[in-house]
């Protein structure tokens, strides 16, 4: 299974990204420069966290005009796979592949820790290796991970189980004190309509090896690695 991670101007996280995928999960990996129309046949298209160019005048509003995003659009419409982490599921929003917006963090300041996220829906290609309300330790690192949308999109993807991970304590309950940054519904990943578009505030990447303090993360790439397996059968 191949995977693309983009690059765009001021990236900090997309050799993490690409580390994780070559060294750690032993799977196919290209870097896709911003400006390229080109995916290169990947299965799968990480628009990894960190910063991109532009940020100073919101989260992906300029990214999100790079050249390659318009290619992850086509490729996304087209029932491809799509990760968006961190400053990605920002441009994933800014791009309209994904409702609601990230606005500024709650209490106005930059976020850096482990946090904890249950499971809302293992029925994904990207959390099928999960247990139903499995609860994951993943770090965030963020400035703008408050997400926003209005009563009708929450409702939609309530009823549709489009909200992935949802921010909660270490034994799974959802409170206001396990939410770092004052996301709606104390959400932290979401998926589009059609299941292939997945964006997440945590940084799975960074919880893909021992060394990082925990393996949590790693079990959303097995996921896509299964999903694309089965989908080749």
């Amino acid at each position: 299974m191949k995977f693309g991670v983009i690059i765009f101007p001021g990236s900090n996280c997309d050799h993490d990204a690409y580390w994780t995928i070559e060294q750690v999960l032993r799977q196919p990996v290209k870097f896709l420069w911003h400006e390229s129309h080109d995916l290169e046949n990947s299965d799968v298209i990480i628009v990894p966290g960190g910063f991109a160019y532009g940020d100073y005048l919101r989260t992906g509003a300029i990214a999100r005009f790079s050249p390659v995003m318009e290619a992850v659009g086509k490729f996304a419409k087209g029932g491809g796979l799509v990760m968006g982490i961190c400053n990605g599921f920002q441009i994933l929003c800014e791009s309209g592949l994904l409702p609601g917006a990230l606005m500024r963090n709650a209490g106005l300041k930059y976020v850096c820790k482990p946090v904890h996220v249950r499971v809302e829906n293992t029925e994904t290609p990207f959390t099928g290796n999960c247990r139903p309300d499995q609860v994951l330790s993943i770090p965030v690192g963020h400035m703008d991970g408050n997400y926003f949308c209005d009563e009708p999109t929450l409702g939609e993807l309530r009823r549709d189980r489009r909200i992935v991970f949802r921010y909660s304590n270490s034994s799974g309950e959802i409170t206001a004190e396990s939410n770092p940054n004052g996301s709606m519904d104390n959400i932290a990943g979401i998926l589009n309509a059609g299941g292939n578009v997945l964006g997440m505030m945590p940084h799975p990447e960074r919880a893909s090896e021992p060394a990082l303090g925990s393996t949590d993360g790693f079990i959303l790439f097995e996921s896509l690695v299964k999903a694309g397996m089965a989908a080749v059968k």
